[in-house]
């Protein structure tokens, strides 16, 4: 019998996945490569939604255990996918630096907003108002942390390339089954995928498709995250990452000449040179209406679990939602409410 059987291998499936392996428990993912938003994600982490100049839930309690989290994988893996890079929000006004200004002197932002004004020119960019730097920030590369991820599980036979079967899968007396593989517990971790699971289905995860850009902009030079409607984030030989929309509507993960028209207005706004798209793709962000992940235990088969709900910002609350969840299945350690699938489950039984 095997301690974790995990569905899914994306941000999510994979923090669990180490958490579980770094406790000394055994395991097994699977994987059938349907979502790809973890796969094309920005892979931005920044404790400061900049947007509204507020902080982002635990911000520093993320941040504490992503500096120990990414390190370690990235000795198991053999590469480099945690890249510590200073994001700068360009300023557009007078106004927009005086509201940086209120915000950094807010007693939960000020580690997070460096008070001095950048004044840097960067080619490519006329900003005569300057930049705010955002501290403690950088971007994760996703595509590359999952390829090189999965190659580490399948050298240990610890991925199954495959969909799962909720039909085949049963419950026993303090363990579970799914062919011929038993688990102690099973954890699904299947992002906007779980719409198609019966056992959760039934919880809010609303999903927001986001569409991104490689371009190639040969006159733009940047070794900083430029970050303002969009992020515009250098990947080297003139190439950038350029993100990202936010839709809805439409739960597919085609490009669409919607998200294109809109991205490129968006990059116009920042940058003054010529630029071509390389790329163009589109993933749906498993998202939740109050903005919090979804974690817990199946209310009535106590071997089922949920990770999801990681939203866009999973780099960051991969590993802090994978910790919570672990302790509180081993160690029965209480979940903080406002991410307990409980308080949309409580809601319903009180109908």
């Amino acid at each position: 019998m095997i301690d974790y059987l995990i569905v899914g291998c994306g941000l999510a499936g994979i923090s669990f996945a180490e958490m579980a392996l770094e406790n000394g428990k055994s395991i097994l993912v699977f994987d059938n490569d349907s979502q790809n938003s973890s796969k094309i994600a920005g892979g931005l982490y920044n404790p400061v939604i900049l947007k509204r100049f507020s902080e982002v839930w635990k911000a520093q309690e993320q941040l504490v255990l992503m500096d120990d989290f990414y390190p370690r994988i990235e000795k198991k893996i053999n590469c480099t996918v945690d890249f510590k890079t200073p994001i700068l929000r360009k300023f557009f006004s007078v106004e927009e630096q005086n509201n940086w200004f209120a915000a950094s002197d807010k007693i939960a932002l000020a580690p997070f907003l460096s008070t001095d004004i950048i004044t840097k020119k960067y080619k490519g960019i006329d900003s005569p108002f300057g930049y705010g730097e955002v501290l403690q920030t950088g971007y994760v590369d996703t595509a590359l942390l999952l390829k090189k991820y999965k190659e580490y599980l399948k050298e240990n036979n610890w991925l199954q390339q495959e969909s799962f079967n909720y039909d085949l899968l049963h419950f026993e007396e303090g363990y579970a089954s799914y062919k011929d593989i038993k688990a102690k517990h099973i954890i699904f971790a299947e992002g906007f995928g779980m719409h198609s699971n019966p056992y959760f289905n039934e919880l809010p995860l609303d999903g927001t498709k986001g569409e991104l850009f490689i371009i190639k902009a040969p006159q733009l030079s940047l070794d900083i995250i430029v970050n303002t409607s969009v992020f515009i984030l250098p990947l080297g030989n003139d190439l950038f990452k350029v993100g990202a929309t936010y839709n809805w509507q439409d739960k597919t993960d085609l490009p669409t000449d919607e998200g294109k028209a809109e991205l490129i207005d968006r990059i116009k706004e920042i940058i003054t040179c010529d630029f071509q798209i390389i790329s163009h793709f589109a993933g749906v962000r498993p998202t939740v209406k109050d903005r919090r992940p979804l974690i817990g235990t199946h209310s009535k088969y106590k071997a089922m679990h949920l990770l999801n709900g990681l939203g866009t910002r999973g780099v960051m609350l991969g590993p802090a939602m994978a910790k919570a969840l672990f302790d509180f299945i081993e160690y029965q350690t209480p979940l903080d409410i406002s991410a307990d699938i409980n308080r949309f489950l409580n809601k319903k039984t009180k109908k």
